[in-house]
């Protein structure tokens, strides 16, 4: 992406430095994370950034050893902004001290109050109409900086902060001790925004400009091969699918393996959108009784997940060789799964995710891989179908895992219990579809228990299924809480499923946040 403005964010080790780089994209900044080991002078000069944001992390600059930008950083003559760890390097590599000690931790809520400067950093900050003044921010640090350094002045303290928000404006430096990037501090996509309009960033970094960029270097790297997509039916291997199509077109062939664990008619709507909509050659492979005969009796969820891995990959492979002569192999990578995550035991750790569709197929088959949404996040995914001209309604579908309904179904799974979580999990949908609730919510889904009930329907005597309705709220499925439905919700849409779906004849809401608990019930 070396035709936009580029910002870098040397990761210390935060555990929120990706927020960072969600604000940025937001505001259409072209941003990319590094692991401040890999920051060398000379990648700095390669990478030439704009601007460069220093993140929070767990070390203290106390200890020696400890992480430190590259020293050529301050010679770049580009802005630099340090966070919570990334201003106390800032401090203690330009003259400043940092200290620990008794009395400098702060964690969580704070105010930050402000000094009689004025700092274009802050434009927006510090209402006199609101909380007296001060700035509500998120603090989450165990050491403070004692002394700044030369050239620094003082533009907000806290009580364990007293330099809470320093910078050198003639050089364009600027830290703070807070964490912007959180939604606890509630101004701090305006101080993201500040500094971005600060760095001289025009906003460029848009999905339409990169729908374009992204057809032309898939064309590039294709040339005339052929390609073969392993379609899941979710948005991320279906965007890419779409994209990929849009440059190449008939070169591309998708692979819909369908395991018999989807949702209700969601294999007979992949198939409709993808061979009838928009004309992709699609091999629709209908492997349903393979896989449920070999989960037959099978009721550890790590069997199950390793069967349906298996079982997939030789799906996948007997049915892509049909295509005959393909070279290239596509996936829906996202941006969070090739960032390097930071290890303070031996340099950075690669966390790239294998894909649950196509796992080790690359090097089985012999296939480069085509992956044009590896700089993207979710969001900007979804933001990439709709210039794509994908349904919204499809474009805003709940996260389903590729193991599909067998670890929504615990204990063992039968094609009767299949069938009645199916019609269940639709009753449920429709019925936060009806209250306008959908898209509030990042994932929701029924769960089929392994234990039948005693009831009494009419004048009858039951015995059926319990169901356990899930629904949680996210940013980025790490962390989650439980949604908050109304009583009067829960117990209509209970009445529903009841009434609708033979064989369930009680319904439990699950209250439990991730942590402790999963998303998923296995």
């Amino acid at each position: 992406m070396t035709q936009h403005d580029r910002l870098l964010i040397i990761d210390f080790g935060s555990q929120v430095t990706q927020l960072i780089a969600r604000r940025l994209r937001e505001l259409n900044v072209y941003c990319e994370i590094h692991p401040y080991q890999r920051v060398t002078d000379s990648f700095l000069a390669t990478f030439a950034p704009k601007a460069v944001i220093l993140s929070g992390g767990p070390d203290s600059v106390t200890r020696p050893g400890s992480p430190r930008a590259p020293e050529a950083l301050w010679g770049l003559g580009v802005p630099v902004l340090g966070i919570c760890y990334g201003q106390q390097t800032m401090m203690q590599q330009l003259g400043g001290l940092v200290e620990s000690g008794h009395g400098t931790a702060e964690f969580g809520r704070a105010f930050v109050t402000p000094t009689a400067a004025r700092l274009p950093l802050l434009d927006g900050w510090f209402d006199p109409a609101q909380n007296g003044g001060r700035e509500q921010v998120w603090m989450s640090h165990g050491d403070h900086v004692s002394r700044i350094a030369p050239g620094f002045e003082v533009y907000g303290t806290s009580p364990n902060a007293p330099f809470a928000i320093t910078a050198d404006p003639a050089r364009r430096f600027y830290a703070v001790q807070f964490h912007p990037e959180v939604h606890h501090t509630p101004k701090g996509a305006r101080l993201y925004e500040n500094f971005v309009r600060l760095a001289g960033f025009t906003g460029d970094w848009t999905m339409g400009a990169y729908k374009d960029e992204a057809i032309r270097r898939i064309r590039e790297q294709v040339g005339s091969a052929k390609v073969i997509c392993g379609l899941s039916g979710g948005v991320d291997s279906s965007v890419a699918a779409v994209l990929i199509h849009q440059a190449i077109g008939d070169q591309l062939t998708c692979v819909f393996v369908d395991h018999g664990l989807l949702r209700l008619g969601e294999a007979e709507e992949v198939v409709s959108m993808f061979r009838d909509t928009y004309n992709i050659p699609l091999i629709h492979a209908d492997e349903s009784d393979l896989f449920l005969g070999a989960l037959d009796g099978v009721s550890d969820p790590e069997v199950k997940r390793k069967t349906i891995g298996r079982l997939f990959i030789d799906v996948f492979q007997k049915h892509a060789h049909e295509v005959g002569g393909a070279q290239f192999l596509a996936q829906g990578t996202l941006y969070p799964d090739v960032i390097e995550s930071v290890s303070f035991s031996g340099g950075p750790s690669v966390t790239i995710k294998s894909h649950h569709n196509v796992g080790g197929l690359p090097e089985k088959m012999g296939l480069k891989l085509v992956e044009p949404l590896r700089e993207l996040f979710k969001d900007e995914v979804r933001a990439l179908g709709r210039e794509l001209g994908l349904p919204a309604k499809f474009i805003g579908r709940h996260p389903f895992p590729g193991p599909g309904l067998a670890i929504r179904c615990p204990g063992e799974i039968t094609r009767e219990k299949l069938e009645i979580l199916r019609r269940a999990d639709a009753v449920y949908i429709d019925q936060i579809r009806k209250h306008g609730l959908y898209d509030e919510i990042w994932q929701a889904f029924a769960a089929i228990l392994p234990m039948r009930t005693v009831g009494v329907m009419g004048d009858g005597r039951t015995y059926d299924y319990a169901l356990a309705l899930r629904a949680v709220t996210s940013v980025d499925g790490m962390t989650a809480d439980y949604y908050p439905f109304t009583h009067d919700f829960l117990g209509e849409t209970a009445t529903r499923i009841i009434n609708e779906v033979k064989g369930v004849n009680r319904v439990f809401y699950d209250c439990t946040s991730k942590p402790p608990g999963t998303i998923e019930l296995e």
